[in-house]
């Protein structure tokens, strides 16, 4: 067996050690994410996390329509679309045309919306203001504004689209045709 080349042995802990640290971020985050919803009260609430997350997007927002909305909170716009229906029928939002241009429809939130985002938030950020403030040495608290600037670069992060090209050795289809990117 031939050995392998420097190159090689020496990215693969690199590779290793950032997938495992991967692994143990989206670990960590989940079980944040379940303790922030258990302690707001949310896990008894008639609203999902995800129906949550867009109701504060819209309250802390100008006006939006469902496609911007997705797009933000990185889902589909179809699941998207059935996130806002459960909002509007719960009389969190309203939909209402856009003034500029009356094809597109803008989602607003209700004064009902905002008092369902206040009270969560303020529930949440007592537990998570005690938890810091007793759970954290200060050298923790210290970097704490480090931590957060990581993961909203991480949730921000966007992946390079991969093209994918014909092997050389492979024929073309067409005499003179070089294969360019895949379509999407």
């Amino acid at each position: 067996m031939p050995p392998e080349s420097t190159s090689e042995s020496a990215a693969a802990p690199d590779e290793n050690h950032a997938s495992a640290s991967a692994v143990d971020l989206a670990l960590a985050v989940d079980r944040l994410r379940g303790r922030l919803r258990q302690e707001s009260g949310l896990a008894s609430s008639p609203w999902s996390r995800s129906q949550l997350a867009a109701l504060k997007r819209v309250v802390s927002g100008p006006p939006c329509t469902t496609s911007d909305l997705a797009a933000s909170e990185y889902m589909r716009p179809q699941s998207m679309a059935q996130i806002v229906s459960a909002l509007e029928d719960g009389g969190l939002v309203t939909r209402h045309q856009d003034p500029r241009d009356g094809r597109r429809m803008l989602i607003s939130a209700t004064e009902r919306g905002r008092e369902v985002v206040r009270s969560a938030l303020a529930t949440r950020e007592a537990w998570l203001s005690r938890a810091v403030a007793e759970g954290l040495d200060d050298l923790d608290r210290d970097a704490l504004p480090e931590v957060v600037r990581i993961l909203e670069r991480l949730a921000d992060w966007a992946v390079p689209p991969v093209t994918h090209r014909a092997p050389a050795s492979a024929p073309s289809g067409r005499p003179g045709h070089s294969p360019g990117p895949a379509p999407h």
